[in-house]
């Protein structure tokens, strides 16, 4: 054939046009695997699948004007009662959030409350509730703290047929035979490790290197951490750098050095940080402005757990920390004490488990806390029989 023949030169840069395609499918698809990288540019998101499905979860969790899905029936208030609630420390903020949420819902139900402080060590928790039994009260609020610490008081507020509700007390929520409780007021350990993760999965794009901070001397922090590291696993495009193990007693002394260390051995490959508790990242705010970074990010921290004031303030003024996956405390002390007027009456559990929320500086309008709407009315419309 003519080498300048038209239809010649169409079939061969049809060919060439072909080949080029293939090629470029191929290297699409090497780039989701999980290998390394052998080009400059950076891999392609290696998880549409995760990144899909993280990013609707996202989005759900961090809508502010949801309505009230928890329980519109109910035991009418039961007059006469009163409860003590017995904190583990008032210095903790999620602690105290409850507390003051157990204080209002009381004052609208019509009980009186009486709050002991455990000073945060277990001979103080111990005396803390071996007072609030002493007191016959009708019932007794765990408010942080395992009860496997204080068996012996536990065992006397059995003995004394004195309901107990926790809040945080066990790592699951709903009721407990060992140790007894009615119930156990918490969001769940796993979805919010899950929403944590995909947080990252969805803001990155499914491309980040990652610090995970926890504390693995608690059980239930180390559980949460490997939640959190099973589901940015889901994504390939998402590094796990470094899984950092600070107990929370030591996290002021210690983080700070930490994040200097990987800093200096990641540099701008470590983008995003996960914490089991927002405080790591009060502790390593001074080390992260110290190497000139911006308060903005990167990294772009978030922490899976509590939502205390500080964790917004930082949040809303984009101080080294993106986002939070806050507990809506007040809506748990109205909770809890709903929960002891079902008890009170006879029945059963609410079995209501408030959904995850992600705080962050676009959807929290300033808020020192996430205070979800709805709850108040729904609990007052229950109570009013």
């Amino acid at each position: 054939m003519h080498p300048k023949d038209p239809h010649s030169y169409s079939r061969r840069t049809t060919t060439r046009t072909a080949a080029a395609l293939l090629a470029a499918a191929a290297i699409l698809l090497a780039g989701c695997g999980s290998g390394p990288s052998t080009g400059a540019a950076p891999p392609e998101a290696g998880c549409p699948g995760a990144l899909a499905s993280a990013t609707a979860a996202v989005a759900r969790a961090e809508k502010s004007d949801t309505a009230w899905h928890g329980p519109t029936t109910g035991p009418a208030a039961v007059p006469g009662k009163s409860i003590v609630y017995v904190a583990q420390t008032m210095t903790n903020p999620g602690v105290a959030g409850v507390a003051q949420g157990v204080e209002e819902a009381a004052k609208a139900i019509g009980w009186p409350v009486r709050v002991i402080d455990g000073d945060g060590t277990p001979a103080g928790i111990q005396a803390a509730l071996s007072q609030a039994i002493t007191l016959r009260p009708s019932g007794i609020v765990i408010g942080g703290f395992d009860p496997q610490l204080t068996s012996q008081q536990m065992a006397r507020a059995e003995a004394a047929h004195i309901p107990v509700v926790g809040w945080h007390a066990v790592g699951s929520p709903g009721p407990s035979a060992r140790p007894r409780l009615f119930t156990n007021v918490t969001t769940k350990v796993e979805d919010v490790a899950k929403i944590s993760a995909d947080w990252i999965v969805a803001r990155s794009a499914g491309n980040a290197g990652v610090v995970l901070f926890t504390d693995d001397s608690i059980p239930f922090a180390r559980n949460k951490a490997e939640l959190i590291r099973k589901e940015l696993a889901t994504c390939s495009g998402v590094r796990l750098l470094s899984y950092e193990n600070i107990p929370i007693p030591d996290a002021a002394s210690r983080t700070a050095q930490a994040v200097s260390s990987l800093l200096s051995r990641f540099q701008d490959d470590w983008t995003y940080s996960a914490a089991i508790n927002d405080l790591y990242f009060a502790d390593a705010a001074p080390a992260l402005r110290a190497a000139g970074r911006p308060g903005s990010g990167p990294p772009f921290n978030i922490g899976a757990g509590d939502g205390d004031p500080s964790a917004f303030q930082r949040i809303n003024s984009r101080q080294f920390q993106a986002a939070t996956v806050p507990e809506p405390l007040n809506q748990q002390g109205w909770q809890i004490v709903d929960e002891f007027n079902r008890a009170f009456a006879g029945r059963p559990a609410s079995g209501y488990v408030a959904p995850v929320h992600i705080a962050t500086a676009a959807n929290s309008d300033g808020a020192t806390s996430w205070d979800p709407s709805g709850y108040r009315e729904g609990y007052r419309r229950i109570w009013a029989g």
